[in-house]
C-alpha cells in the first residue's frame, strides 16, 4: 500500500487525467481497476527499488491533458509509403494518416473498440499491463490504462505492410496513448514508431507461431517520456523489439515480456546516444514461464557531455521452465569524464536445467584502435564515429529487416555528426 505522499501524488495525477467518457461498462471496469492499482502503488519516487537511478518527479508532476495542436507533416523517417497513423498530443489524426488496415491486418481506433463489446479488446485491454505488476509495481502504466485517450487496436492474421505510428507533442500538457496488438497464429507484423508521446502503453499478444517485429526511433524528445511494452508470447512464437534513443531530457522505457508457450523466442534490444544533460533509463523484465524458450537483452550505450544512461534488466525463470536460455548484456562507452552509466542486472531462477547469463561493461573507446585508425590518416572525429558505429551494431543487428537496420545506422551516424 502506498504511503500518504505517494498516494496524494497519484490522486493529483488522476484528477488531471480523468477517464474518457462514453465507454462500455466492461471498459469502465478495467479503467477503475487500473485506477485502484495506481492509487495502491502510488506515484513512483526515487526510493522505489526500480527508480533508484532515475528521479521520476518530472514524470509525475501534475499536468493537464494536452490540448489539440497544429500538426507537422507525417514523418517519413522509415522511408515506407504504406500504413501510417499520426497521433498529435495523444489524439489520432485520421485526416493526416493513411491506408490503415487492409490485407493481413484489421485496424481500428481504441476509443471505438472500448465503446463496444469487442472480444479481442476485452481480452487485451489492461490485461497484460495488470499481469506486469506481479513482481514490480508499474504505476505509470496503470495511470495510462486508467486515463489514456486514444490508440490503435491491431489484429494481424497475415503478413501486412509495416504499420508506422508517428507521435507529435505540441505545446504544454501531457498525452497518454494506449495500443492493443494481437498477432494470430502463423501471422507476422512489423510495427514502427517515431516521435514521442508523454506516456505510452503497448499490450502485445503473440499467438502460437506468430511473429512481432518492433522498431522505435526516439530522436525528437524534449519533455519527459515514459513508454511501456507488455508482451505475451505463445508457443514457437517470435518477438523482437529495438529502440534507438538519441538525447532527450528524460526517457524511461520499460519492456515486460512473458514467454508462456514452449519454444518461444523474445529479443529486446536498444541503443542509447546521450549527450548534454540527457537521461535515458531502459528497464526490462523477462519472465520464462514455459520450457525451451530463449530470451535476449542487448543494450549499447554511447554517452557524452553529462549524459546518463541506466540499464535495469531481470530474467525471472519460473519453476518448471526447464531448458531456458536467457542472455543479457549491457555495455557503455563514455566519451568524457562527465558521462555516467549505471547497470542493475538480475537473475531469479526456480528451474534447474537452464543457461542464463548476464554481463555489463563500461569504459572509454579503445585507445589502441583509435591510434591505429589515426596513424593511417583517419581524422580523430571520423575514427571515433567508426568505432562507435561498430560498438552499437551488436544491438542494431537484432533488427531482422536489414533496410530498417540501415536506417537506424544512419541515425547513429547523424548523431555523431551533430556531436562534432
Amino acid at each position: 500500500m502506498a504511503n500518504d505522499l505517494k498516494r496524494s501524488a497519484a490522486e493529483a495525477q488522476l484528477s488531471a487525467f480523468p477517464a474518457p467518457a462514453g465507454e462500455a461498462g466492461w471498459a469502465r471496469e478495467v479503467r477503475a481497476k487500473a485506477r485502484t492499482r495506481f492509487l495502491e502503488a502510488g506515484a513512483p519516487v526515487r526510493r522505489d527499488e526500480y527508480w533508484r537511478y532515475t528521479d521520476p518527479s518530472r514524470l509525475t508532476a501534475p499536468l493537464e491533458t494536452a490540448r489539440e495542436g497544429d500538426a507537422e507533416p507525417l514523418s517519413d523517417v522509415f522511408g515506407r509509403t504504406g500504413q501510417k497513423a499520426l497521433f498529435v498530443n495523444g489524439r489520432f489524426r485520421g485526416d493526416l494518416s493513411n491506408s490503415l488496415g487492409g490485407s493481413g491486418a484489421a485496424v481500428q481506433m481504441l476509443s471505438d473498440a472500448l465503446s463496444q463489446d469487442i472480444t479481442i479488446a476485452r481480452k487485451l485491454f489492461g490485461v497484460l499491463e495488470e499481469a506486469g505488476h506481479e513482481k514490480v509495481d508499474r504505476p505509470l502504466a496503470a495511470l495510462n490504462t486508467s486515463s489514456s485517450t486514444d490508440g490503435l487496436l491491431i489484429q494481424c492474421d497475415g503478413d501486412p505492410e509495416p504499420i508506422h505510428i508517428d507521435y507529435q507533442q505540441v505545446g504544454e500538457g501531457a498525452s497518454l496513448v494506449h495500443h492493443l496488438i494481437r498477432v494470430e497464429s502463423g501471422a507476422s507484423l512489423t510495427l514502427l514508431e517515431s516521435g514521442v508521446a508523454t506516456n505510452t502503453v503497448m499490450e502485445v499478444d503473440v499467438a502460437d507461431g506468430g511473429e512481432f517485429h518492433h522498431v522505435r526511433l526516439q530522436t525528437t524528445a524534449v519533455a519527459p517520456v515514459a513508454t511501456h511494452v507488455f508482451a505475451r508470447l505463445g508457443a514457437e512464437s517470435a518477438f523482437k523489439t529495438f529502440t534507438l534513443t538519441a538525447d532527450g531530457s528524460l526517457t524511461r522505457n520499460e519492456v515486460v515480456m512473458d514467454l508462456t508457450g514452449d519454444e518461444g523466442s523474445g529479443h529486446i534490444a536498444g541503443a542509447v546516444l546521450a549527450g548534454g544533460q540527457s537521461h535515458v533509463d531502459n528497464t526490462v523484465f523477462v519472465t520464462h514461464s514455459a520450457e525451451d524458450c530463449e530470451s535476449r537483452q542487448v543494450f549499447k550505450n554511447v554517452l557524452g557531455g553529462q549524459g546518463k544512461a541506466i540499464f535495469q534488466g531481470k530474467i525471472f525463470v519460473r519453476e518448471g521452465a526447464q531448458k531456458t536460455d536467457g542472455y543479457q548484456i549491457s555495455q557503455a562507452v563514455l566519451l568524457n569524464d562527465g558521462a555516467e552509466f549505471s547497470a542493475k542486472p538480475e537473475l531469479e531462477i526456480y528451474a534447474d536445467d537452464v543457461a542464463c547469463s548476464h554481463g555489463s561493461t563500461t569504459g572509454a573507446l579503445d585507445p589502441t584502435a583509435m591510434f591505429y585508425l589515426q596513424s593511417r590518416g583517419v581524422p580523430k572525429a571520423e575514427a571515433e564515429a567508426m568505432l562507435i558505429a561498430a560498438f552499437a551494431d551488436e544491438a542494431i543487428e537484432e533488427i531482422a529487416d536489414e533496410e530498417l537496420a540501415d536506417i537506424v545506422r544512419g541515425e547513429v551516424q547523424a548523431w555523431m555528426a551533430r556531436r562534432e
